[in-house]
């Protein structure tokens, strides 16, 4: 047991990780493609064949702690990043039916669409709440992803932990059974979340056995039970004999999970392949991620005047500051998720590169790097810097515990860029899983670049810095001024932002730079 821990451990480290939905969001499907392929391989060498992505949520308000694992406010651009759904399982054959699920070989994996459906939209952006839509917004904004997951072939799909209309989807019959099985022809299975089923009732584990029944009823064919399984077990077992619980819906989930497990051939196959572990963390597969963490940071600003932009920064300089929280940070980079739940803020067991890492290997030998993560303004006023990056951002969360009714940088976030960015050129990276407020400090930096959440790569971050590549990235959320604004989305009457959808400034790349 302690020998296979310890290669768990080993093999997690060298795990890549590539940056969240959000940051992911590019006009490129095909990247995105990449993606899924090399995230199914490396999955695969850890034995696993299962992975709970993608998150087709529509994020529609910035305080939900979850906003980061979603593509975007917008569903067409959800809709076409499910291109990853092939990454990681296989190009559907063409003469396969729609709504049949797919896994091809050994270096993929089953995915999973998820939370079905409506996490996006709850009520005040609060994780597991409840979201209130009518039949065309649950239709046009939430909905659609499903479609094009199930016609791809997407093996499982989760049910979310929140309420529609005051409806536990976790018990909703209509739509997990009578629209996502039957109006779909989804023929995967439907899985529950983490204790979903706990949570139908509030408080939760009130009345476990009427959980059992309605989930089961409801549609969901396997279930999430990482502790009280024995209870499970005991009370489907006595629906069953009471035919509470149809034998019919029990042959059913069966049904839907063997099929699965047969397309994947694990009947076959069923163990993990050591020699995939060369593919753990390689070059190819951090190289993607690079290109990604590149084409997904968007500049929005850049310079005070037009005329006198800061970006791309010169590599040759006689001396430059890095500061901040988040430039030597690896956990902050890669946010939750990465080895914890929570993740680790000082991640020192993660393979991968540091903003300030990244900086030092690009810029040209000659040039003094001086880097102070929490610099006073004396000290930056006396050192005689040509210019500074700083680099701030979000704690690690995940879930509920990243449920925001502020949206704030945590200190001392600010006074960094207040004590930097008073005294010298700079340039501000902002390290975040979603837009945070920075209107308070706009006019007082020279240049603001969202670098989202961007993983291990953060040599990706300096390729665009320094002008090796050009900035080409979109706003895939609306930037807001304020939280009262919340939620606003693109189309809304109140829409007033800091940055639109769809915002973002272009550079070109500078050969000899």
């Amino acid at each position: 047991m302690a020998l296979m821990q310890f290669m768990a451990i080993t093999m997690s480290t060298k795990l890549l990780s590539f940056l969240t939905m959000l940051g992911l969001v590019s006009p490129d499907p095909e990247l995105m493609k990449r993606i899924g392929a090399a995230t199914a391989l490396e999955v695969r060498a850890t034995g696993i064949q299962y992975a709970f992505s993608p998150c087709i949520a529509v994020c529609r308000n910035p305080r939900w702690g979850r906003c980061y694992e979603s593509f975007s406010e917008d569903i067409n651009i959800v809709r076409s990043m499910t291109e990853i759904i092939p990454g990681l399982q296989g190009d559907l054959p063409a003469n396969m039916s729609k709504g049949t699920p797919y896994v091809n070989g050994k270096t993929k994996v089953a995915g999973c669409a998820k939370h079905f459906v409506a996490d996006g939209g709850t009520v005040n952006g609060l994780d597991e709440n409840n979201t209130i839509v009518d039949s065309k917004g649950l239709f046009s904004i939430h909905m659609p992803a499903y479609y094009d997951s199930v016609i791809k072939g997407v093996a499982t799909v989760m049910a979310s932990y929140s309420s529609l209309n005051g409806e536990r989807m976790h018990a909703n019959t209509h739509l997990l059974t009578g629209f996502l099985k039957k109006r779909l022809n989804f023929r995967g299975f439907v899985i529950s979340d983490w204790e979903g089923i706990d949570r139908i009732t509030n408080p939760a584990n009130a009345n476990y056995t009427y959980s059992v029944e309605a989930s089961i009823n409801a549609g969901i064919d396997m279930v999430m039970v990482p502790n009280n399984y024995t209870d499970f077990i005991g009370n489907l077992t006595m629906l069953v004999n009471k035919n509470v619980v149809p034998m019919s819906r029990i042959d059913d989930a069966v049904k839907r999970i063997l099929r699965v497990k047969f397309v994947m051939g694990l009947f076959e196959d069923p163990l993990g392949d050591l020699s995939l572990a060369k593919h753990l963390g390689s070059p190819e597969h951090r190289e993607i991620a690079r290109e990604a963490v590149r084409k997904s940071l968007v500049l929005l600003k850049n310079g005070k005047t037009p005329e006198q932009p800061l970006v791309p920064l010169p590599k040759k300089a006689a001396k430059i500051l890095v500061a901040g929280t988040h430039a030597n940070n690896l956990g902050y980079q890669c946010g939750g998720w990465t080895i914890t739940w929570q993740g680790v803020p000082h991640n020192n067991l993660t393979i991968g590169t540091t903003v300030l890492d990244a900086i030092k290997k690009t810029v040209d030998p000659a040039t003094q790097v001086v880097f102070n993560e929490v610099p006073d303004t004396n000290f930056v006023q006396s050192s005689k810097f040509d210019y500074a990056v700083v680099v701030v951002g979000e704690n690690t969360y995940a879930e509920m515990n990243g449920d925001s009714s502020n949206l704030t940088i945590p200190d001392p976030g600010p006074s960094i860029i207040q004590n930097v960015c008073g005294a010298v050129k700079c340039i501000v990276v902002i390290i975040s899983g979603r837009p945070v407020v920075i209107e308070p400090y706009v006019e007082k930096m020279d240049a603001i670049v969202a670098a989202w959440l961007p993983g291990t790569e953060g040599q990706g971050v300096a390729d665009v810095l320094f002008g090796d590549y050009g900035f080409t990235g979109k706003l895939a959320r609306t930037w807001f001024k304020r939280v009262d604004q919340l939620p606003m989305n693109v189309g809304d009457p109140h829409y007033d932002p800091l940055f639109p959808f769809g915002f973002g400034l272009t550079t070109q790349a500078v050969k000899g730079n």
